[in-house]
C-alpha cells in the first residue's frame, strides 16, 4: 500500500500545526464560529447535534494493522470507545472534544492518515472496490489510479472551492462493487482489444434530493489520460456548475440541464487542449505507483481445501459463515473475508476499540497485514488462506464479528440519522436494529437470499436508500417521523434508482411493512434462485403496493 514520502509527511504535519493554532484561537474567542466553520470543515471537523464529529479519511478503503490500531486508540482515548465506518470508506468519531482534535490529527499523521478533504466543496475521499487487488474477476487493481487521483486532487488550487462537493469512485471488475454510477465521476477499469488498460468514464451520478444515474461519456479512456480527462471534466463543472443554488450545484444537475451530448462535447474540447501536457501520465509513474499495491507473495496452501471441508461438516455456523462471508480470491488457495459490522440488532458500521484492535491482530497474523473498508460499512480481510479460515473465524467469534450475513437482509446500510446528525429528520439506527432483529434467524435469511436494505435519515441520502433493493427514507411530517419506502434500487453495474412505493409509514409500522414486502416476494418468485431485485424487475411495483395498501386503495 502507498507510503508517505517526505513531502507528504511535511505537508500533513504543517496542516496539523495550522489547525492547532486555529482551534486555540476559536477556544479563546478570537475566532467566531462563522469564521472558524470553513477552517474546521477543511480538517474534517463537523458540529453535530450533540458534539463535534471528526471524519477521518481511509483513501480507497485501504489500511494496515498499525493504522487500524491507531483508529482503535483514538476511539479509546479521545472518544467513547467506538468509531463508525461510513459509506465513503471513512471512519467517524462522534464525541471528540474540539480541544483534542489537533492532537488526534497529529496522532493520525504518525501512521500516515489524515482528515483532509473529508468535507467541503472539494474532491472528497476517492473510493474503490473493497475487494481491490484480490478479486478473482478483477481486470486490474483500481487502487493505484485512486491514489493518483488522491495525490492530484489534494488541496488542488483550482478545485478546492467547487460549486459543491465532488465524489469519484473507481472499480476494477465487470461486477461494479464501488457504485460508480451514483458518483460525480465513475471510472470503470477495462482493457481494449489490444490489451491496453483504460477506463469507461461516467459523469453526473448522485443521490440526495435529486437522484440520477451517471451517463457514460467515454467508452475507453487510455490510462495515461486519466488526469487530463478528469481535469477537463472538473474545469467544465467549475465553469458552468450552479453556485446560486446549492440544491442545483452538483454536476448531475449540470449534466441533466445541459444534456449529455453537449456536456461531452465541452469536455472533449477542453481535453483536446490538455492532451500531451504535463498532466499526461508517464508509464513509469503509473508503474511506480502500481508497485506500492503489489499483491503479497501468497504461498501455496493446498491443504486448506481438505481442512475447510472437514471444518464445515463439523460446525454448521462456521459453514454458514464461509458460504456467506468468504468470496473467491485470485489465488485458489485463498479467500476474501467480509468481517460483518452488522451484528443482529446492532448498529450498522460501528466497531469498538477492542474490535478494531482484534481486526488489526487478525490481519497481521492471517491476512498479510492488509485491511479494506467497504462502502457497505463492513471490514474486509482480502488475503486469507483457506487453511486459516477456521482460526480466523474463532477469533472473530470472540469479538462478536462473525455474523454470517454479508449481502443478506440484515447486512443493512444506515446513516447515523437523528441520533447524531443535525441535518437528519428521522432516526435510522433504531429502524435498522428492529429490522435486523426481526429477520435475524439465519435460516430465514438464507431462505430470503440476497436483499439489500439501505436507510437514510434525511434526503441527503448518506445511507444510499435510493439504490437499496428496499430503501427507507426518514422524513418529517407535521412534527413526526415518517418513513418512505422505495423498491428496486441497485448500485451495481445495472444501477437503478428505487421507485417510491406509496405513502410513508410511522416508525412502529416500518418493520411490519418490510415483512409484507419480503413475504410478497417469497410468494411470487419463480424459484429460490430468483433474487428480490430480479423478481421486482420482472413483476413491477403493483403486487407490493397491493400487499402494503390493499388492491382497492390508491397508494398516495
Amino acid at each position: 500500500m502507498y507510503r508517505y514520502d517526505e513531502f507528504d509527511h511535511a505537508f500533513v504535519s504543517s496542516r496539523v500545526d495550522q489547525f492547532r493554532d486555529q482551534v486555540e484561537r476559536r477556544l479563546s474567542g478570537e475566532l467566531a464560529e462563522d469564521a472558524f466553520k470553513p477552517l474546521r470543515l477543511m480538517n474534517g471537523v463537523y458540529l453535530q447535534l450533540h458534539a463535534y464529529m471528526l471524519r477521518v479519511a481511509i483513501p480507497y478503503g485501504t489500511l494496515n494493522g498499525r493504522q487500524m490500531r491507531m483508529l482503535a486508540h483514538i476511539a479509546r482515548k479521545y472518544d467513547r470507545g467506538y468509531g463508525h465506518f461510513t459509506t465513503r470508506q471513512n471512519i467517524q468519531y462522534n464525541w471528540p472534544k474540539l480541544s483534542d482534535t489537533p492532537a488526534i490529527l497529529s496522532e493520525l499523521a504518525s501512521v500516515e492518515m489524515h482528515a483532509l478533504q473529508t468535507s467541503g466543496n472539494c474532491i472528497r475521499n476517492v473510493t474503490a472496490d473493497h475487494f481491490a487487488g484480490a478479486a478473482a474477476d478483477e481486470v486490474a487493481d483500481p487502487r493505484p489510479y485512486a491514489e493518483i487521483l488522491r495525490q492530484w486532487s489534494s488541496v488542488h488550487p483550482e478545485f478546492s472551492f467547487l460549486p459543491r462537493k465532488f465524489k469519484i469512485a473507481v472499480t476494477g471488475a465487470e461486477r461494479d462493487r464501488a457504485a460508480i454510477q451514483v458518483h460525480d465521476i465513475g471510472l470503470h477499469l477495462k482493457k481494449d482489444a489490444d490489451g491496453r488498460i483504460g477506463f469507461a468514464v461516467y459523469v453526473g451520478g448522485g443521490q440526495g434530493r435529486t437522484p440520477l444515474v451517471a451517463k457514460k461519456i467515454r467508452d475507453f479512456l487510455p490510462e495515461e489520460d486519466l488526469l487530463t480527462y478528469t481535469t477537463a471534466i472538473m474545469r467544465v463543472y467549475n465553469l458552468y456548475g450552479r453556485r446560486d443554488n446549492k440544491y442545483k450545484a452538483r454536476i448531475k444537475i449540470l449534466v441533466h440541464e445541459t444534456g449529455v451530448e453537449e456536456l461531452t462535447r465541452q469536455v472533449e474540447e477542453e481535453f483536446s487542449h490538455l492532451q500531451g501536457t504535463e498532466l499526461t501520465l508517464p508509464a513509469a509513474d503509473i508503474e511506480a505507483i502500481t508497485r506500492y499495491f503489489a499483491q503479497p507473495d501468497l504461498p501455496q496452501r493446498p491443504e486448506g481445501w481438505a481442512g475447510l471441508a472437514g471444518w464445515k461438516k463439523q460446525d454448521e455456523n462456521f459453514a454458514r459463515w464461509v458460504d456467506q462471508n468468504v468470496q473467491p480470491h485470485k489465488h485458489p488457495d485463498y479467500g476474501m473475508v467480509t468481517v460483518s459490522l452488522k451484528p443482529i440488532g446492532g448498529i450498522p458500521g460501528d466497531a469498538s476499540d477492542s474490535q478494531m484492535d482484534a481486526i488489526a491482530e487478525i490481519a497481521e497474523e492471517y491476512a498479510f497485514d492488509e485491511i479494506r473498508i467497504s462502502h457497505e460499512q463492513n471490514v474486509i480481510l482480502p488475503h486469507v488462506a483457506l487453511a486459516d479460515l477456521e482460526p480466523v473465524y474463532r477469533a472473530l467469534v470472540a469479538q462478536g464479528l462473525a455474523t454470517a450475513n454479508a449481502g443478506l437482509i440484515t447486512d443493512i446500510i444506515a446513516c447515523p440519522g437523528l441520533d447524531y446528525c443535525a441535518l437528519a429528520n428521522a432516526r435510522s439506527i433504531p429502524v435498522a436494529q428492529e429490522i435486523s432483529t426481526r429477520f435475524g434467524d439465519p435460516e430465514r435469511q438464507a431462505e430470503i437470499g440476497e436483499l439489500k436494505i439501505k436507510i437514510s435519515g434525511c434526503i441527503n441520502a448518506c445511507g444510499h436508500h435510493h439504490v437499496g433493493h428496499i430503501g427507507l427514507l426518514g422524513v418529517e411530517k407535521k412534527g413526526a417521523e415518517l418513513y418512505q419506502i422505495t423498491l428496486g434500487g441497485s448500485g451495481d453495474e445495472h444501477t437503478s434508482i428505487g421507485e417510491i412505493i406509496g405513502r410513508g409509514f410511522e416508525p412502529e409500522k416500518v418493520t411490519d411493512a418490510v415483512e409484507k414486502i419480503v413475504d410478497t416476494y417469497l410468494g411470487l418468485r419463480l424459484s429460490k434462485d430468483e433474487t428480490f431485485l430480479a423478481a421486482y424487475r420482472r413483476v413491477g411495483p403493483q403486487p407490493f403496493k397491493d400487499a402494503l395498501y390493499g388492491s382497492t386503495v390508491e397508494a398516495a
